[in-house]
């Protein structure tokens, strides 16, 4: 069988799960065996085969341990996690060199950063401050264009939230059914119309077990008796 490298994310001690029933003490380096059929999130040893997907499963911690791994028996492998059932610990990888593993660019801190001098996850550009900005010297989050100052700004030197242009100050009122209106994104997002519209039921269908089909409904959909009920649309 192939060896496949990998990286792993332990708690401080080089455990794994440690309130779960399926706990597991390791140590670095080290080699680990174990029988059974391997199953993603049920069975096996976990790891991943690229560094930054580990923290899709484990907060971004410098307190938690990362190590190189070496998979030699059976592998596993489903979205971006695989597990085994022959596991080897190569070495611990410090942390300075875990932020250069998991990052594109120069000089960045965080998860997920391409681009240079970047401080926070998911940055794409230069100098940004923040989470999922893209663009240069950005202070805050999912900022589209440059010098943005504050959250979910489309646009350039914007210096408060949700905006749409360049140079604003303050808060613009948004649109709707295509015409101004008086209120802000912000009082949008915590208003009664749109907590109410977030209620209406999102499934358009239900499956109805032949238990509880009624008389008529037996009689409207008689293909019950080989699936064992019928799928059911909602009226919402």
């Amino acid at each position: 069988m192939s060896k496949v490298h990998g990286y792993k994310v332990f708690q401080s001690d080089w455990s794994c799960n440690p309130t779960g029933k399926n706990r597991k003490q390791y140590t670095c380096p080290g080699k680990f065996e174990e029988e059974g059929k391997l199953d993603i999130c049920g069975h096996g040893m976990h790891f991943c085969q690229t560094a930054a997907d580990c923290f899709n499963y484990y907060d971004f911690d410098s307190c938690n341990k990362v190590a190189e791994v070496i998979a030699y028996g059976n592998v596993l492998t489903v979205g971006d996690k695989s597990c085994t059932d022959k596991l080897e610990i190569v070495r611990e990888i410090p942390w300075d060199e875990v932020l250069r593993i998991v990052n594109i660019g120069k000089n960045c801190t965080g998860n997920g950063n391409t681009g240079n001098r970047n401080t926070g996850n998911r940055n794409t550009g230069n100098r940004n401050t923040g989470n999922w900005n893209t663009g240069n010297r950005n202070t805050g989050d999912r900022n589209t264009g440059n010098r943005n100052t504050g959250n979910r700004n489309t646009g350039d030197w914007n210096k408060s939230s949700f905006n749409t242009g360049c140079f604003n100050t303050e808060e613009q009122k948004i649109m709707l059914f295509n015409k101004p209106s008086d209120m802000t994104y912000r009082e949008w997002l915590y208003s009664d119309a749109r907590y109410l519209m977030n209620q209406i039921p999102k499934n358009v269908v239900e499956w109805v077990y032949e238990e509880d089909m009624t008389d008529q409904e037996k009689a409207a959909h008689p293909t019950y008796e080989t699936t064992g009920g019928y799928l059911k649309v909602l009226d919402n």
